[in-house]
């Protein structure tokens, strides 16, 4: 048992070092818990905040939706470039109601819309409750 450990100990050594470089390289190049905006090696990621959620519905529903909660926030990833030239404006955040008829309350996936070139990393929160208020 004692030479399992002892036996290439320089090698062991070294491997952990190596590892723990290869991890902060990676960490570094990510940016996990560094912000807003990162690059990385498939682009650069930026994520907006406090997007309001538009309701998509019929045209002839006239009831006044609540959506909880009112903001999201969207991550998404493109180049350099298609990053820097993105306005806030450009990211619409909806969600889908045409078809419902009639409920108390529901939950509903959040769907984004935005430019070409742009990869949608992920939606916080990913879904929102919807207060329907019954037809009139």
């Amino acid at each position: 048992m004692r030479d399992w450990f002892i036996k290439d100990f320089g090698w062991k050594i070294f491997s952990v070092v190596l590892a723990v470089a290869i991890w902060l390289t990676i960490n570094k190049i990510l940016g996990e818990g560094s912000g807003y905006s990162t690059t990385s090696i498939g682009g650069t990621m930026q994520t907006y905040d406090n997007l309001p959620v538009l309701i998509v519905s019929r045209a002839a529903d006239v009831r006044d939706f609540h959506v909880k909660p009112a903001a999201v926030a969207v991550t998404v990833r493109g180049s350099h470039d298609d990053i820097a030239k993105l306005q806030t404006g450009q990211i619409r955040v909806f969600v889908d109601l045409t078809g419902i008829k009639s409920a108390q309350q529901l939950q509903r996936r959040v769907d984004v819309s935005m430019p070409s070139g742009l990869t949608l990393v992920g939606v916080e929160p990913s879904e929102v409750d919807i207060v329907v208020p019954p037809p009139k």
